[in-house]
Parts: structure tokens; C-alpha cells; sequence
């Protein structure tokens, strides 16, 4: 029986709720105990938290809004909101409500309050994007205002990415239109609250950065050329126990005149310290060479969207 599906699945599931675990953290501890807003559902739901002085916690808003938005996709976008969007959606809805209950308020106002809102900010996007990201590597998706963006791009010729950074321009300029109370019960006044709205734009400054680094860090691919005398049994080795494919290059030494054979190979930046062991392991006098490579396409690797 082949397990390798299996032990696939498991550590999809493991990576999301990691993922998540870094989101509900950056809003619990650095967010929402400073009164601050994102962009997305998840910010949506902190204007209305505030708004309720705590009584309607983040996460009743963010799970409704998403499910609605989840259930909206199917009938629009087809099945491809699978079980790991389900998942990922529910966790963070029960996460941003029991964290900001068990995690004790001494901790966050050393961690958290003491020092001040942009520094918060910065720890609160940082984390916020890198549990986006990972869970976007793993096959998730926090849900919210992509699936909205995604379903108007299928009928009208709007960028998504332009839709979603003008979505969450608009929730954070609503947050004006809405009373936020602080922890302590007092009513936040309206210079603080522009204060606020300038940090949100930070916010969502420094979400897009980080995730865009954890995504282009986890596919990012390199070329190695490898020459060898022992060059077909480092294919087979490459190929049979590494899975990966090797394409054979027909070469000559200038040098020494002679004819050899050269390598190629593509492989995730991830397994480069594999694939350099199994070479070596085989013949310590290889000689390699690796370089970064912008894009890789094809199977086994990135895919050409359409449209």
C-alpha cells in the first residue's frame, strides 16, 4: 500500500494548523488588544468587535462572513473551495475567540501593549502574513475577501489583486464610521482612530511582504549541472530515489578534448542538500554547479495559469 498520499495529507493538515496558529497568535496578542484594524474579514471582524465592546467576538463574524463567502464560491467557482479552506476557516474562527480568552492580559501588555502600537504592527503583520502564507503553501486559504475577488474576476476583467488591496482600503476607512471601545471600556476619540487607520495601512503593507516572501521562499528552484564519470548512476540515483528528472546533456572538455556527458537537473531549493549528498555519495570528484532560477514550469513544479 502506497502511504505516501497519506503521510501527504497529514503534513498539508499539520502545516495549516501551524499557519493558523501564527494568525489567531498575531491578532490575539499584538492586534486586537491594541484596538487595531486589518484588512479582510478578519479585520472586518475586529470593527465589529470593538464596536460590541468585546460582547461579538472576532471569530462568530469571521466564521459567518466565511462560510457565507465558502458556500457562495461553490456555486461560482465550481468545487475547488475544498476541505482544507473548511478547515482552515473553522480553526481560525475558534482561535480568534479562545485565544484572546486563555492567553493571560500580563503577557500582552509585556509582549504587547508596553510597546506601543507600531511596534505591535510590525509583530502582528509579520506574523499574520508568514500563518498566510503557510497555509497557503500547505493548499489553504484563510478565506475572506480573495473568494470575493476571485468571483468578480470570473465575470469582469478586474485584477484581483487590485480588488482585494481596494477592499481592504475601504474596511479600514470604515472603521471611522464605527465607535471602538478599548479593553478598559473607554471610547477611543477620533484622532486616536486615525492614528489607527494609518496603522492599518502598515499593516497590510507588511502582510502582502511577508507573504509574498514565505510563498516565493518555498517555491523558489534551482538548475544543477552535474559532470561526473559516474554520471549514469547518478542519474538513476536522482531519478528512482529522489523522484526528480534528469535530462542528459552531450558535452565536451575543451581542455582535455574529450567527450562527457553533463546533468541537468531542476529541483526545489528545499532538496538542494539531498540531491548534493546523493551525488557526492556516489562520486566525491563531481563537479556541480547550482544556480537560482526565476521560474520553473511544468510537472512537478509551477503551472502556466490561463486567462
Amino acid at each position: 500500500m502506497n502511504m505516501k498520499p497519506v503521510f501527504s495529507i497529514i503534513k498539508d493538515y499539520a502545516l495549516i494548523t501551524l499557519g493558523i496558529l501564527l494568525y489567531v497568535l498575531g491578532w490575539s496578542i499584538f492586534l486586537a488588544p491594541n484596538n487595531l484594524v486589518g484588512g479582510g474579514v478578519t479585520g472586518l471582524s475586529a470593527i465589529i468587535q470593538y464596536a460590541t465592546h468585546g460582547v461579538f467576538k472576532m471569530g462568530y463574524t469571521y466564521f459567518v462572513v466565511n462560510i457565507g463567502l465558502i458556500v457562495a464560491a461553490l456555486f461560482v467557482l465550481g468545487s475547488s473551495f475544498g476541505g482544507r479552506t473548511v478547515y482552515a476557516t473553522v480553526l481560525a474562527a475558534i482561535g480568534l475567540n479562545v485565544f484572546q480568552t486563555v492567553i493571560p492580559f500580563d503577557f500582552i501588555r509585556a509582549i504587547a501593549l508596553d510597546n506601543g502600537k507600531l511596534m505591535s504592527t510590525i509583530m502582528g503583520g509579520i506574523m499574520v502574513g508568514s500563518g498566510i502564507g503557510v497555509t497557503m503553501i500547505a493548499g489553504g486559504s484563510t478565506g475572506g475577501t480573495d473568494i470575493i475577488a476571485l468571483m468578480v474576476n470570473k465575470y469582469r476583467n478586474v485584477s484581483p489583486g487590485r480588488l482585494i488591496l481596494w477592499m481592504d482600503v475601504v474596511i479600514i476607512l470604515a472603521s471611522l464610521l464605527v465607535p471602538s471601545f478599548k479593553a478598559d471600556g473607554s471610547l477611543m476619540p477620533f484622532v486616536e482612530k486615525l492614528t489607527t487607520v494609518v496603522y492599518g495601512f502598515i499593516l497590510i503593507v507588511i502582510n502582502s511582504t511577508v507573504l509574498d516572501l514565505v510563498i516565493s521562499g518555498s517555491k523558489q528552484s534551482v538548475q544543477v549541472f552535474i559532470l561526473s564519470k559516474n554520471y549514469a548512476e547518478i542519474a538513476d540515483a536522482i531519478t528512482n530515489d529522489l523522484h526528480r528528472g534528469v535530462t542528459v546533456l552531450d558535452g565536451k572538455g575543451w581542455y582535455t578534448k574529450q567527450e562527457t556527458e553533463v546533468l541537468m537537473v531542476l529541483t526545489r531549493k528545499t532538496d538542494l542538500n539531498i540531491l548534493l549528498r546523493f551525488v557526492k555519495s556516489i562520486d566525491p570528484d563531481a563537479f556541480l554547479s547550482v544556480s537560482s532560477v526565476t521560474g520553473v514550469y511544468g510537472k512537478g513544479f509551477d503551472t502556466i495559469k490561463k486567462g
